[in-house]
């Protein structure tokens, strides 16, 4: 029963207005707040979540399809045509929603026991929390090993720095980085990306990365699909269209810095267009800009109001340095092709010192104006 309770006071936290508001005369004029600017974030990863579900029944479809065409099966379990949006949203709607239940029961549990500890109400980030979680995970992650990691992102990323506002990490980024240090099999390899029992593949950024650009025409990988998301992944990364429709519902709500999603993608084009250039055969930066978690990272993480700069020199700085960074390690390092989540986190602990030393700039500058 206290579980439950955890979780309706979570949704109503996230949803709903809060009971007690300030009334009378104040300084805050703007209507914004907290948990307006999770509702926003919630409606800009509505496309994500969609295309999410679709994706993750398409591909498992597609290989069933694949799988019976080739002898490997002898029939089609049952809503198993690639072909049919609802067949695929069903399949898909199973792969992530049991996902979803694990990470907010899991994060309900956490929540509740420091709520109660400190004797303060819950904060209204639990549902962006939850959803970013599992739009990280590949579509087979096992589901108590998600719980484990939801355990530590929430713990150790969240509310052991005071709870919400309070932290400088992404406890979804954080819970990603645990499952990739403690159960790297069930986030990387080959085996992870298609909810098909016993089928094996690359995601197109390894092979783009291990083969060549030219092996993913080989395997009827286009630009194209590639932009739109029809491609093997983690659930939520993989359609860079659909991170482009949140980022418009991001920018023009003023919820994300439009300084750190364009000085990262000027930091990934920039770079790639120089390795480009002396090496015609590596990664184009617009293969770049639509492969992996780049779209994503960028969009919903790297603009986390409380892991990113603050300062307007910090988040070009900040932005510029995981574009570049980005680039570097899926270039000179192929084993691990997926490196956004982890140059992400580097950035988070880089921008309060970013900006410590952008603020005592100003100040040593301003000095000298009255020495």
């Amino acid at each position: 029963m206290k579980l439950f309770d955890t979780l309706k006071e979570a949704v109503n936290a996230s949803l709903y207005s809060p009971a007690d508001v300030t009334t009378g005369s104040v300084h805050v004029r703007d209507s914004i707040n907290h948990k307006r600017v999770m509702s926003i974030i919630m409606l800009a990863l509505l496309p994500c979540i969609l295309m999410a579900m679709w994706n993750s029944g398409y591909q498992a479809n597609l290989t069933l399809n694949q799988m019976l065409a080739a002898g490997q099966i002898d029939v089609l379990p049952s809503l198993s045509d690639s072909t049919s949006i609802c067949a695929n949203m069903t399949k898909g709607l199973w792969i992530f929603l049991p996902l979803l239940v694990v990470v907010m029961l899991t994060q309900a549990v956490w929540v509740a026991v420091f709520a109660s500890m400190r004797k303060k109400r819950i904060g209204s980030g639990f549902l962006v929390t939850s959803v970013l979680i599992v739009l990280l995970m590949p579509p087979t992650a096992p589901l108590w090993q998600v719980a484990l990691a939801t355990s530590f992102g929430v713990v150790i990323g969240r509310e052991i720095f005071g709870g919400t506002g309070m932290n400088f990490l992404n406890p979804a980024l954080v819970a990603w980085a645990f499952m990739t240090l403690a159960y790297s099999g069930s986030i990387s390899g080959d085996a992870v990306w298609t909810a098909v029992d016993g089928y094996t593949g690359a995601t197109p950024l390894a092979m783009a990365l291990n083969d060549g650009v030219s092996s993913l025409a080989a395997q009827g990988i286009s630009w194209q699909a590639a932009f739109l998301g029809t491609i093997p992944g983690s659930m939520g990364e993989t359609s860079a269209l659909a991170c482009l429709f949140g980022a418009v519902i991001l920018l023009v709500t003023g919820i994300a810095s439009w300084r750190t999603i364009a000085s990262i993608l000027i930091g990934v084009i920039a770079f790639s267009s120089i390795l480009f250039m002396f090496n015609p055969e590596a990664m184009s930066p617009a293969w770049h800009l639509v492969l992996g978690g780049l779209a994503f990272g960028t969009v919903f993480l790297a603009t986390d109001h409380s892991a990113s700069a603050m300062t307007v020199k910090g988040q070009w700085i900040c932005g510029l340095l995981i574009g570049f960074l980005i680039v570097a390690v899926r270039v000179y390092n192929p084993t691990m092709p997926e490196s956004v989540g982890i140059i992400l986190l580097f950035g988070s602990v880089l921008a309060p010192l970013v900006d410590r030393l952008v603020v005592n700039a100003h100040i040593k500058k301003r000095k000298l104006r009255h020495v």
